[in-house]
């Protein structure tokens, strides 16, 4: 029987209890945690390239810079090829900036407004004045006070960031060595099982991140169809760019459904149901992402229950904030082969009796002509 058959009540409540503490201490790494997951979803995206060149004979240390190298290569290409064929704006990137800034905020006060009209109540409490006043203050503010902030934030990531590639380079440089240096510190009788503990935890690692890419593709398709039945301009950019957003749970949602209402009521600022639609069409493929497409990717890529899947989404955003929703589902799969592998070993009575007379032994080698 494998490990994950013979994993009980007992574990599950260990692999439950030491992701908790997991995420609580990673919350105070937040710095170290973000560059390290994006090298890792590099790392599992140029493995397969650099497989194929060592197969055909090139060494560990060219293959992961010619991989890399290449990598870099072509996103400098593509980067060059859109910055030449998208159209320059006829206004500066201020002032386009403001446009789009300028049609959020009427969309939103003539929300207010319908709001209003439709409960007098929050017309006596004078919600549409509260809200102008707001957003002027906002505005007014913005390049001054919040933009100044957004760019102190930035500059403050930049350097934590520009990890990830370098990570990326050393996961698949010395990777190999890294998992034999591991496996030399393990006694001859748990050989076995440690070897089948470091594959699993690399298959659960790759299961999640592929699992990752095929739910971006997933929420990029369901948005891009959406927004462009309801007429939004530029669906297949808009959806892309929110589904990517959207690695970051909670945070990254809001943060994509509000560009899209941006766009949308910029674009169409007299019809302001393609804005409300574009909040319908969010909405639903947030929800059928939440429940359905990411219970059936990554839940199914870590073997993980849809329910154990949609509870512990819940538990690690109570306990770690916007870290916990980003890191709770990579964490509970490695942390659930390594509790279940570790289980079946305390648990196997032929393995430790190996161990115990493989020390045995050990000993009365070592004490071969003490007595004498």
């Amino acid at each position: 029987m494998t490990s994950r058959e013979r994993a009980g009540p007992v574990v599950w409540c260990g692999i439950i209890a030491v992701t908790c503490l997991l995420l609580i201490l990673l919350e105070h790494m937040l710095w170290l945690a973000i560059p390290f997951i994006f090298g890792t979803v590099l790392y599992y995206i140029l493995l397969a390239p650099m497989q194929r060149l060592i197969r055909a004979g090139v060494g560990q240390d060219l293959a992961a810079l010619t991989v890399g190298g290449g990598f870099v290569a072509a996103i400098s290409l593509v980067l060059v090829l859109v910055f030449s064929y998208v159209a320059v704006p006829e206004e500066s990137w201020q002032a386009l900036l403001g446009h789009y800034l300028e049609g959020g905020v009427t969309f939103v006060r003539n929300t207010m407004q319908l709001l209003e009209q439709k409960f007098p109540v929050l017309e006596q409490m004078k919600l549409t004045r509260l809200v102008n006043r707001r957003f002027k203050s906002f505005t007014d503010n913005f390049a001054q006070q919040h933009l100044a902030g957004l760019l102190v934030v930035i500059a403050g990531w930049l350097p934590s960031l520009l990890l990830a590639p370098f990570l990326t380079f050393f996961f698949l440089r010395d990777g190999a060595s890294f998992k034999r240096f591991l496996a030399r510190a393990v006694p001859n009788a748990f050989f076995e099982k440690t070897l089948f503990l470091l594959h699993e935890v690399d298959q659960t690692a790759r299961r999640y991140f592929q699992g990752l890419i095929k739910l971006t593709v997933i929420d990029t398709i369901m948005l891009a169809l959406g927004l462009w039945l309801i007429g939004v301009s530029s669906p297949l950019a808009l959806a892309l760019i929110s589904a990517i957003l959207a690695w970051v749970p909670f945070v990254g949602s809001v943060a994509g459904c509000i560009l899209v209402v941006v766009v949308a009521a910029t674009d169409a600022p007299s019809n302001p149901v393609i804005g409300y639609g574009a909040i319908g069409v969010f909405v639903a493929v947030r929800l059928l992402d939440d429940f359905i497409f990411m219970p059936l990717t990554l839940g199914r890529s870590l073997q993980i229950h849809p329910l154990m899947t949609v509870l512990m989404i819940f538990v690690g955003g109570s306990l770690a904030g916007v870290a916990g929703l980003m890191l709770v589902l990579p964490l509970l799969g490695v942390v659930m082969v390594v509790g279940e592998t570790l289980g079946c070993l305390v648990t196997n009575a032929r393995l430790r009796a190996r161990h115990r007379n493989a020390m045995a032994l050990r000993v009365r080698q070592a004490s071969v002509g003490l007595a004498k």
